[in-house]
C-alpha cells in the first residue's frame, strides 16, 4: 500500500474547505497536485472519499468516517515532533484574523513570541471586523481569530483574551473641556465619530443619542477605528474608542478624555479556534496571545483625565 503523508493531509483540506481550488492555495501547491493526491489515496485504500460534481465536494459515507481518522494521523505527526523537543521546528503557514483594535495594540509583541518560540512557522495575517472574521473562521478561511463578541456560534476552541474598555476623547481644544461634566446635548452638538456600523459598539451609541433629540445628533461612521481618533486630533468630532488604542495619543497631549458619563459596553475578546480540526499550534498561539493580553495595558482612563 503506497499511501503518504501529502495524500493525507491534501483529504483533509479538501475535505475541510470544499473546495480543490482552496486546498491548494492553502498548502501552497496547484489543484491538480491536489487532486492527484486524493486520487491515488482512494486507489491505494480502493475505496471512494469524495464525490465531486460540478465544483463542489461531497464526503462519502466511507470518506466521513475515515476523515476522523486522518485527523489522528495528522495530529500523531506533530505530536511525534513535538515529542522529540522540536516543536519549534514545525514548519506549517497559520492564517490568523484580528481586528483592527488588536492590529494596533498588542499584535506586534504576539507576532515578536510566535518568531521566538516557532521560527519555522509562517503567519499569514487578516485584518478586519469581527463581525467578517466570523464566516471566515467557520469556513476555514483563517485558522484562528482573535475578535471581540457577541457570538452567536461556539467555538471547539478558545481562550479568554480579556475585556477592553471604551474612554470619550477628542481635540484638547474643544470648548467641552471647559464643562466639568458635559451632559448628553453637550455631547449631541459636536459631530460624533464612530466606528462602522457593523460594529458592536454602534449601535449602542446610536441607541443612546436617540431618542427625542436624536435629530440633534450628528453620527459619522468610520471603517477605521484609527480614522475615527485621527479625525477627533483634528477636531472634526468626539469619539468612543478603546482606550488602548488611544493612550499614546493621550500621552502625547493629541487627545484628552472626555468626562461623560455613559460609554459603550468594553469589548469582550476571545481567541477562538476548531480544536478538533486544526493543527495543535494554533493551541498553543492561542494560549500565547492570552498570555501575553493578560499583561498589556488596557488604558488607564482615570490617570489622563
Amino acid at each position: 500500500m503506497n499511501i503518504n503523508f501529502k495524500q493525507i493531509e491534501a483529504f483533509v483540506w479538501v475535505a475541510d474547505l470544499k473546495s480543490f481550488r482552496r486546498a491548494a492555495e492553502r498548502l501552497n501547491t496547484t489543484q491538480p497536485n491536489i487532486s492527484t493526491r486524493v486520487v491515488k489515496l482512494e486507489q491505494s485504500l480502493g475505496i471512494k472519499l469524495m464525490e465531486r460534481d460540478a465544483g463542489s465536494v461531497r464526503l462519502t459515507a466511507k470518506g466521513k468516517q475515515m476523515l476522523v481518522a486522518a485527523r489522528q494521523i495528522l495530529h500523531s505527526a506533530e505530536s511525534f515532533v513535538d515529542a522529540a523537543g522540536q516543536a519549534s521546528q514545525i514548519a506549517s503557514t497559520i492564517r490568523i484574523g484580528v481586528t483592527e483594535m488588536v492590529a494596533n495594540t498588542w499584535l506586534r509583541q504576539f507576532l515578536r513570541s510566535v518568531k521566538e518560540q516557532f521560527p519555522d512557522l509562517n503567519i499569514e495575517l487578516t485584518v478586519d471586523l469581527s463581525t467578517n472574521l466570523k464566516p471566515q473562521l467557520f469556513s476555514r478561511a483563517i485558522d484562528i481569530a482573535f475578535q471581540n463578541g457577541p457570538f452567536a456560534r461556539t467555538t471547539s476552541g478558545s481562550e479568554d483574551l480579556g475585556r477592553f474598555p471604551f474612554i470619550w476623547v477628542g481635540s484638547p481644544d474643544l470648548e467641552i473641556f471647559n464643562l466639568d461634566q458635559p451632559s448628553k446635548e453637550d455631547m449631541q452638538a459636536l459631530p460624533i465619530l464612530a466606528h462602522s456600523r457593523e460594529a458592536k459598539q454602534f449601535p449602542e451609541i446610536e441607541a443612546h443619542f436617540g431618542g427625542e433629540n436624536g435629530r440633534n445628533t450628528s453620527l459619522i461612521s468610520s471603517s477605521s477605528i484609527s480614522s475615527c481618533i485621527h479625525m477627533a486630533i483634528e477636531r472634526m468630532g468626539i469619539t468612543a474608542v478603546p482606550a488602548a488604542m488611544a493612550q499614546r495619543y493621550l500621552e502625547d497631549g493629541q487627545l484628552k478624555i472626555i468626562n461623560y458619563s455613559w460609554l459603550p459596553e468594553p469589548l469582550e475578546f476571545l481567541a477562538r479556534y476548531d480544536a478538533i480540526a486544526t493543527p495543535a499550534v494554533v493551541a498553543e498561539l492561542a494560549k500565547l496571545a492570552r498570555d501575553i493580553v493578560l499583561n498589556y495595558p488596557k488604558g488607564d482612563a482615570q490617570k489622563n483625565k
